[in-house]
């Protein structure tokens, strides 16, 4: 492979998947019921020699949807005490996501992806809290998959022997603040770079590309 075009070097590393990695807070662990309260995502890009970086960052906070559920104790982990005081600045739902659609698939259209598919850390989680604040809001062009995701806790399992985040980050030598552990917007800068530092390590150890033929 001649690695001449990052375009086409990211959509050629992930099989015509575009990585977008994601982190939420929440206000409990059941997506059908329980409010999403907080979404950041970041879009990744890969330069001329196949590195690959974090692009666009959008973050919002979330007004909790009509009738959605909120358990004390959630808050007390995120550390987001009144999910509806107006000083959070929270949009809704339908905001966030068209939002985050947009740029998604504005991307993913400029790489020649195929389809993007989310990166996170327990990416179950967040992946179902994604899609199902989708369909609450019947949107019907999700730009991710409805079920593949990359997970960072498998891959630094693999990697680093670590599967919690912060330890994970810790041990691929990166800086990790516990302080601002569970803020949407720093777990899923965290996890970009642990993503990142994972596939970029492969390459280095000559895992990418494969020469021509194999």
């Amino acid at each position: 492979m001649t690695e001449t075009n990052p375009k086409n070097l990211l959509k050629d590393r992930f099989r015509g998947y575009f990585p977008v990695v994601i982190d939420v807070e929440t206000a409990g662990f059941n997506a059908k019921t329980d409010a999403l309260l907080e979404i950041c995502a970041i879009t990744l890009k890969m330069d001329e020699t196949g590195q690959l970086h974090p692009a666009t960052t959008l973050h919002f906070h979330i007004e909790p949807f009509e009738g959605a559920n909120i358990e004390k104790e959630a808050l007390e982990f995120n550390g987001i005490y009144d999910p509806f005081s107006p000083l959070r600045g929270a949009v809704t739902e339908m905001e966030a996501l068209k939002e985050i659609y947009k740029q998604v698939r504005k991307e993913q259209k400029e790489t020649e992806c195929h389809r993007a598919i989310i990166v996170a850390h327990n990416a179950t989680f967040d992946h179902s809290f994604v899609m199902a604040a989708s369909e609450r809001c019947k949107l019907k062009r999700v730009p991710f998959h409805p079920f593949a995701t990359f997970d960072t806790a498998t891959l630094s399992g693999l990697a680093y022997g670590q599967t919690v985040l912060a330890k994970a980050c810790l041990t691929a030598g990166m800086a990790f603040d516990n302080k601002e552990a569970h803020s949407a917007l720093y777990d899923t800068q965290k996890t970009a770079e642990l993503f990142c530092g994972i596939v970029n390590k492969w390459k280095a150890l000559g895992g990418w590309p494969l020469p021509d033929g194999e």
